[in-house]
């Protein structure tokens, strides 16, 4: 895709994303800074904060879990390159620590492929299961929604015992959801 494309594309998704009940009324969401090809966020996390939502973003630790901080506009970002990984976007202000996640009421997750059942392949770094896990222990059950080109949307993606289906997928084309588990 031209850059104009992804731009183009980036600002579908938000516009699909923002039509979600669930972020309409969301006061937290966990989301993220897209990298590489992934769909596009910028435009999305600015839209949730001007909306007022409380927007949280990962900052990665060594051991692949994930830190959270407040998402206060594109100039709270820094970029951080780890060794033998890719560059990413963190929030530069305070950690607040890997159960931030749990007081989100939407979980915006990146992934490289969602299935007809919901089931979500991601990068295979094990950080947002590390999530999920840390979400059903506290009982929190906020709402998973994945980010994807339309292309991502397949028949059937692994899944392995401790891998958990989201609750829908937004894609350019439109918004796709999944039975409630």
């Amino acid at each position: 895709m031209t850059d104009d494309d992804v731009d183009e594309t980036a600002r579908t998704l938000a516009e699909r994303a923002l039509e979600l009940p669930e972020l309409a009324h969301a006061r937290t969401v966990a989301a993220y800074v897209s990298v590489g090809s992934e769909p596009g966020t910028p435009a999305l996390l600015d839209a949730l904060r001007a909306r007022g939502a409380r927007v949280l973003l990962p900052a990665l630790l060594p051991d692949n879990d994930l830190d959270w901080g407040e998402y206060a506009g594109p100039g709270s970002l820094t970029r951080v390159q780890r060794a033998g990984k890719i560059a990413l976007l963190e929030p530069s202000g305070a950690r607040l620590g890997p159960d931030a996640v749990t007081a989100a009421d939407v979980i915006l997750l990146p992934g490289l492929a969602v299935d007809a059942r919901g089931m979500r392949l991601g990068r295979g770094g094990g950080s947002y299961d590390r999530v999920l896990a840390r979400l059903e222990r506290a009982g929190a059950r906020p709402r998973l929604v994945v980010l994807l080109y339309d292309t991502e949307v397949v028949a059937h993606v692994p899944a392995e015992a401790h891998d958990k289906p989201v609750h829908a997928v937004v894609t350019p084309s439109g918004v796709r959801r999944f039975p409630s588990t």
